[in-house]
């Protein structure tokens, strides 16, 4: 296990999640590249592909969180904590599809890793 590139393999694999978005599966394929680098056991891959994932998602919750603020003050306060609410159930959402994919990925990119 290379624990000292583990963070850059990470964001190797945030990088290739980001280029590889418009596929739908960009997610899984950047945290296969990233446990594919790691290398090592399936819990090397898991944690490397978790940690690609979780990166690649602060882009998406800096926007997601940008909108939360932006959302105009209702003049209902229900109505106001019930959009925010829904907003950040949305950034939740997307950061767990983001980064339990990439761990997947991560555990995917290390097997192909150890057998071939």
């Amino acid at each position: 296990m290379n624990t000292d590139n583990t963070l850059l393999n990470a964001f190797i694999g945030a990088v290739a999640t980001f280029l590889l978005s418009f596929t739908g599966i960009g997610p899984v394929l950047g945290g296969a590249l990233a446990g594919y680098l790691e290398g090592g056991e399936t819990n090397d891959g898991l944690r490397v592909g978790a940690i690609s994932g979780a990166i690649a998602s602060l882009p998406v919750l800096g926007v997601l969180f940008l909108v939360l603020f932006i959302v105009p003050i209702a003049p209902d306060a229900g109505v106001a904590i019930g959009s925010a609410v829904l907003i950040l159930g949305i950034v939740a959402l997307a950061f767990a599809y983001t980064m339990g994919l990439s761990a997947v990925g991560g555990v995917i990119g290390s097997y192909v890793k150890r057998e071939l």
